[in-house]
């Protein structure tokens, strides 16, 4: 008599299976069109040159090295690297990079070693958008802006000393500064956030003076209104019979009576 076959695995055992398999596959698999290899044990993802417009959502969550030079990207949203907690460096050098996001890098901060956004279309970031960093960056080559944002970002950066001195102000809070270097400007003791709230009171003594001089002008046309109104009154008044003829009048009213 042949042996009866065992029972088949519990359904919740097979899922797990099908799920831990879902699971290894999307740690692994490599977006289209790139290139992973492994090397001492740490995923580098080749995505250099590769005509992207985005950053690719679908990465090996192992990654470690990702490589996406010389693409077509203009924007780094919000968490875009969340799930890659290894991840040590990043080359988004010689983009169309004009946007980061406030929470660009959250989920990688701790991990991050190297990130390189050179040669890209950045003219400002907000202040949060490196915020715990610890990795070396690069900045050089973008056509920054130079004012007070811009100094507090740089003031918590560890920037790479060889492309330091690229990092030029193509325009600036002060014309005079447009062209030069960045770290030079701010080594010579200027301070863009004074000029910042020098604007501020500029602006605002040129809005005060703004109200001041509609207040005035509401004030003149107010009292020239009320004299012109006050002048035909008064003609007005002067065209009346005055009450001495008036009387007279009356008198003689009297008299014929």
């Amino acid at each position: 008599m042949q042996g009866s076959a065992g029972p088949p695995p519990p359904v919740d055992l097979c899922c797990w299976l099908l799920v831990l398999f879902t699971a290894s596959a999307r740690a692994t698999a490599c977006p289209a069109g790139c290139h992973c290899a492994d090397k001492s044990g740490a995923t580098v993802v080749q995505c250099a040159s590769r005509n992207l417009d985005e950053i690719p959502s679908d990465l090996p969550r192992d990654t470690a090295v990702l490589l996406l030079a010389s693409n077509h990207i203009t924007h780094i949203p919000n968490r875009a690297f969340r799930e890659l907690h290894r991840l040590q460096e990043v080359d988004l050098s010689n983009n169309d990079i004009e946007a980061v996001d406030a929470g660009a890098f959250q989920g990688v901060s701790d991990s991050l070693l190297v990130l390189d956004l050179s040669n890209n279309h950045i003219q400002r970031v907000p202040k949060e958008a490196f915020a715990r960093l610890r990795a070396k960056i690069s900045l050089s080559n973008n056509p920054w802006h130079c004012e007070c944002t811009l100094q507090e970002v740089l003031r918590e950066l560890r920037l790479d000393p060889d492309t330091v001195n690229e990092l030029m102000c193509h325009t600036a809070v002060q014309e005079e500064y447009a062209g030069r270097p960045v770290i030079q400007v701010l080594d010579s003791g200027i301070n863009f956030c004074n000029f910042h709230h020098k604007t501020t009171d500029v602006a605002m003594f040129v809005t005060m003076f703004g109200w001041f001089a509609m207040v005035i002008a509401y004030v003149v046309y107010y009292v020239r209104h009320n004299q012109e109104d006050a002048r035909r009154h008064l003609e007005y008044l002067k065209s009346l019979p005055s009450s001495s003829h008036i009387n007279k009048d009356c008198d003689t009213i009297s008299t014929v009576l």
